[in-house]
């Protein structure tokens, strides 16, 4: 959905004690046989299989909760929601943790996908704002699924310079994604959701929608706004605009941190801004959860308890850059890092903001049906 793939690739692929795929096996982790085996010697198992966004952990943080515990970490990283949800629900890779976003996490439980995790297991559960456990209870109605990881919205980055010399205001609404003087100057998501909220937010309907009226306007919407983009694109937003290569592009909040140091160190004669529209946009969750067929249930509630650290959790903030919703974490930062609103808004000043919800498998085909018009046309 929204981590960052660099182009050097997945660092933590090679760091992370070993990689596992349909037909592959665990290999000896990174260390192991210089430490001391605790979980084994405490007759449990001693391996937590990891399924994670690339890029989205700190691989120091492995290597930590694996010398602390003795638990072998076997990490796989997946790209996208819709490329995770297949693996878990087939089963044939049983993995103990996994990380997904709030609508995939509401289509799970109620497939039957997943375990009530046992909180008695995970002390530091109270690190965790409560905001954001009652912002989770959009998808998980009674807190016994999920425990909230990191948080964020999507909005517009746009190049200031750029804008100037196109003679553009800048962007203070969905609908100014539609302004022709940006012909070839947008980067749109290549997310059927992602986009779809985008032009419903637009026309002031939810996007959450599910009146096919208000979808085929969405549709429309966007194959009028096609000739004005220069590339649906996920992670290369970022980097397009950091190059300078649009002047306006849909992008995770998380990359914000990460884009003002990148631009400050460059010495560019040029700012990257991010606004949320007036009209409201996607405030999004994810969270880490136990596939119901997990093999190590309690060494998945030790990491989940362990990542919930406050010390732990900023580690992870300072190396991924997406906002944490761990309290304790956010107290530990610089006064600057928490005053910065374009990475930690004031999540009760949000308006019209919406978590995505799972809409059921009927309505998502008529999502997907509608994109693939859009990008056939």
């Amino acid at each position: 959905m929204k981590k960052r793939f660099f182009a050097g690739g997945l660092t933590i692929m090679v760091m992370a004690a070993v990689l596992v795929g349909c037909g592959g096996g665990a290999a000896d982790p990174v260390g192991e046989g210089e430490k001391e085996n605790k979980s084994a010697e405490a007759g449990g198992s001693d391996e937590l299989y990891v399924y994670n966004w690339g890029e989205y952990i700190d691989e120091d943080v492995i290597t930590q909760f694996e010398e602390e515990t003795g638990i072998r970490v076997i990490y796989d990283p997946f790209e996208t929601n819709e490329e995770m949800y297949p693996i878990i629900e087939a089963g044939a890779v049983t993995y103990d943790a996994v990380c997904p976003s709030d609508y995939m996490i509401q289509k799970m439980i109620e497939n039957d996908l997943l375990a009530e995790i046992n909180f008695d297991n995970i002390s530091n559960k109270d690190q965790i704002d409560p905001a954001y456990m009652e912002m989770s209870k959009a998808f998980d109605p009674e807190n016994k699924f999920s425990v909230p990881y990191c948080w964020g919205t999507v909005g517009i980055l746009y190049n200031t310079k750029r804008l100037e010399e196109l003679g553009v205001e800048p962007p203070a609404k969905w609908a100014d994604l539609w302004d022709e003087r940006l012909s070839g100057e947008i980067l749109m998501q290549d997310s059927v959701r992602d986009a779809f909220m985008v032009a419903l937010k637009k026309d002031g309907f939810s996007m959450n929608s599910e009146d096919e009226g208000e979808l085929r306007q969405a549709k429309d919407a966007l194959i009028s706004q096609k000739p004005l983009v220069q590339a649906y694109v996920i992670d290369q937003v970022r980097d397009k605009m950091i190059g300078g290569e649009a002047a306006v592009g849909v992008i995770y909040s998380g990359e914000m941190l990460y884009i003002q140091e990148e631009v400050a160190s460059l010495g560019l004669d040029y700012t990257l801004e991010y606004v949320l529209p007036e009209e409201g946009t996607n405030l999004w969750l994810d969270c880490w959860v136990i596939p119901k067929n997990a093999k190590n249930k309690e060494n998945a509630e030790k990491w989940i308890d362990f990542l919930c650290r406050p010390e732990i959790a900023k580690a992870n903030f300072e190396y991924i850059t997406y906002p944490t919703p761990n309290r304790g974490a956010f107290e530990l930062l610089d006064e600057d890092l928490q005053n910065n609103k374009s990475v930690f808004p004031d999540i009760d000043s949000l308006v019209n903001c919406e978590v995505f919800r799972y809409l059921g498998d009927e309505v998502d085909s008529v999502y997907n049906d509608l994109w693939k018009e859009v990008k056939s046309n």
